[in-house]
């Protein structure tokens, strides 16, 4: 799909604010942004500002060179990523995205949209890009993608209360602490803010070594528990688990060079009728529980639902 237009970094200076301390940035030159708190200094590359501590990161601020030619630990986390074979399923995204969209409408005229991780966005997301007046940024730590800063989900670059909505896809599995990476997005959303998270529950290791954890559809509720949950159910269901499931099965069998690469392609291929039947079966609360990713949408609140409260409201099928 063709990316958005987002708009330049220069115009969210307003809204932007330091990853180490929080403290806004001062007048600086076209090169380089400079904490007026803490005096740290980020470069601009391109035209796209490197907003990552590296006392604080995994990634580096001189990982990031100019986009043509990516280099460092991150060009190999997103180079890995796209070798990967993704599932194909999604039974939530359009129709949150929908909502989402629905609800920020009666709020407003222009919602501001936080793509955390976003990459190389997704088909879904056009559902948010066909409405013109909504403003997507997408931020992500990769230099070789779509973002226009580039961040770390740990310390997003945002001031306090900023941003209407989040959406996240497939990328809290990859950091290392997922609970600080919502504690930030809880941070950055206004009052009522809308957050749409997406998190595999059975899926094999991908993107590399940043591969971290699993959410339970249980799990990934509690990690947003300071949300009212809006919707929250399967992304993809027991037919696309069995499909990755198989793709690596295959693949164990070689060792190096284009082989697993083949046996991935041909294990994807053998394994589309699997994951076809997760439109037929996937929302039912048996394929919950064997679901291979999971969505929450919610609503930011300052109630924290109980852990009581959650097991009461478990809607698999284990009794």
């Amino acid at each position: 799909m063709d990316s958005p237009v987002q708009p330049d970094y220069k115009t969210l200076l307003n809204i932007l604010c330091c990853p180490s301390c929080k403290g806004v940035f001062g007048p600086s030159g076209d090169n380089v942004l400079q904490c007026q708190l803490c005096r740290k200094a980020f470069p601009v590359v391109a035209g796209k500002p490197v907003l990552i501590d590296d006392e604080r990161s995994v990634f580096a601020q001189a990982d990031y060179q100019v986009p043509q030619q990516p280099a460092g630990r991150v060009h190999v986390l997103r180079a890995w990523a796209r070798r990967m074979p993704l599932p194909s399923i999604n039974l939530s995204a359009a129709r949150c995205f929908e909502r989402m969209k629905q609800v920020l409408f009666e709020r407003g005229t222009s919602p501001l949209i936080l793509l955390v991780g976003g990459g190389v966005m997704g088909d879904s997301v056009r559902t948010l890009t066909s409405a013109p007046s909504i403003r997507i940024i997408n931020v992500d730590p990769s230099p070789d993608s779509t973002a226009i800063i580039f961040c770390d989900g740990h310390d997003l670059p945002f001031q306090d209360g900023t941003v209407d909505a989040v959406v996240t896809q497939a990328v809290l599995e990859h950091v290392a602490d997922p609970v600080r990476c919502v504690q930030e997005i809880y941070r950055v959303l206004k009052p009522n803010g809308i957050v749409y998270s997406e998190i595999p529950f059975m899926q094999q290791v991908h993107q590399y070594g940043y591969d971290f954890t699993r959410f339970s559809h249980m799990g990934h509720r509690r990690l947003f528990r300071h949300f009212t949950e809006m919707d929250s159910g399967a992304v993809a269901g027991p037919g696309t688990a069995l499909a990755w499931s198989w793709r690596y099965f295959l693949a164990s069998f070689a060792h190096s060079g284009v082989t697993p690469r083949i046996l991935f392609w041909l294990g994807r291929l053998t394994a589309l009728p699997l994951e076809w039947l997760d439109y037929f079966f996937g929302q039912r609360p048996r394929a919950l529980d064997a679901a291979s990713c999971t969505f929450f949408l919610g609503m930011k609140t300052d109630r924290i639902v109980s852990d009581k409260e959650l097991v009461a409201a478990y809607r698999g099928a284990q009794r």
